[in-house]
């Protein structure tokens, strides 16, 4: 292999590595899109196929994962110094759990699908809250109750989990918060 090719194929590999850190000023929808127009292109697309608004999404994604793609949970400790595993298997820009991606790339037929890629990771949000829709009746605009469902799972929403949780009510309610001004912003930006 020639060295410029070597040269132009490790560049991109790495500027492919690049992209999966998170943009710069997470409180401006027009600044994020700016840095990483891949991400509005999925949400477009997501948006188109099932249906959930880009700022919904967008809102959601900043909650799970403050858009890294690499995020992973906290890890626990036995006696405060033995690492003994992760939280959970929550991974990637949507933290979606092990058993659930597989769930979706089953369904989905999309065994390729990874969760740190952003555009798999937003197909598969639009894929688990169109489910909810269907199951709980949620609409695909409310951010706050999608996301209950979505951090709680349906079984978990549907029996009312969330309601013993202040925490989780208010973040919640920040999801739902951000989304709006997420949608504001990108109305100004005229990036939808």
């Amino acid at each position: 292999m020639s060295r410029v090719l070597f040269a132009a194929l490790l560049l991109g590999l790495l500027a492919a590595c690049g992209q999966r850190e998170p943009p710069r000023n997470l409180d401006n929808a027009c600044s994020i899109v700016k840095q990483r127009p891949n991400y509005l292109s999925a949400m477009k697309r997501t948006q188109k196929r099932w249906g959930v608004p880009v700022a919904v999404q967008m809102a959601a994604i900043y909650q799970e994962s403050k858009f890294d793609g690499n995020a992973r949970t906290p890890r626990k400790y036995f006696l405060w110094i033995i690492p003994a595993g992760r939280q959970s298997s929550a991974y990637g820009y949507s933290q979606a759990l092990d058993g659930t991606w597989k769930e979706y790339q089953r369904e989905q037929r999309a065994y390729g699908a990874r969760r740190n890629n952003i555009r798999d990771a937003t197909d598969f949000m639009g894929w688990y809250f169109k489910g909810s829709q269907r199951a709980l009746g949620i609409p695909l605009h409310d951010a706050r109750n999608q996301y209950l469902a979505y951090h709680e799972g349906r079984a978990g929403y549907r029996r009312g989990s969330h309601r013993n949780k202040p925490w989780l009510l208010r973040i919640a309610n920040e999801v739902s918060s951000r989304a709006l001004l997420y949608d504001a912003q990108l109305r100004s930006c005229r990036r939808i």
